[in-house]
């Protein structure tokens, strides 16, 4: 019987481990909110993992009898995952250029996202032009809608010191 070959991470899409993550982010804790990446196609799309523990700096004054991720948290978590998607695109020195965020459009939350969970983002370009993407992104429990929103990111020079 022959043995089916395993999928190679071309195949599935290439994933990018929290050591990438931290070389591409200039974002450290208690801000750093993307775990890994898995599903990266270049300038295409991307998947950012975000593991919600109860150890998280917010939940202590989020609703502390009812702890739930912020919607806006839950935003720059997919627009952290955009810019690890674009910094990897655009073979982004870090040294000399980061990501900024420019812009949020039709921003909508669907379910708490509680302690315990795992946030999936699904994120795509939906325009790219040199220095800019504009992406959709989904925030995810279980396949589940947690958030949705639009935005846009750019590249820029980092002033110097």
């Amino acid at each position: 019987m022959a043995e089916k070959p395993e999928s190679t991470a071309a195949e599935k899409g290439d994933v990018i481990d929290i050591a990438e993550v931290l070389r591409r982010l200039p974002h450290r804790y208690p801000f750093l909110l993307v775990d890994r990446a898995i599903d990266y196609v270049a300038s295409t799309s991307i998947r950012g993992i975000k593991c919600v523990t109860f150890n998280e700096p917010y939940f202590p004054g989020h609703f502390p009898h009812e702890p739930v991720m912020p919607g806006v948290l839950q935003i720059e978590a997919m627009a952290q995952t955009g810019a690890v998607l674009m910094s990897k695109s655009l073979d982004v020195d870090v040294t000399k250029n980061t990501i900024l965020f420019m812009s949020v459009d039709n921003a909508r939350f669907r379910r708490p996202v509680r302690p315990g969970e795992v946030l999936e983002m699904p994120v795509e370009v939906v325009f790219a032009r040199r220095n800019i993407f504009k992406f959709r992104g989904r925030a995810e429990v279980n396949g589940e809608l947690a958030a949705q929103a639009e935005f846009a990111a750019m590249k820029v020079e980092l002033q110097e010191k």
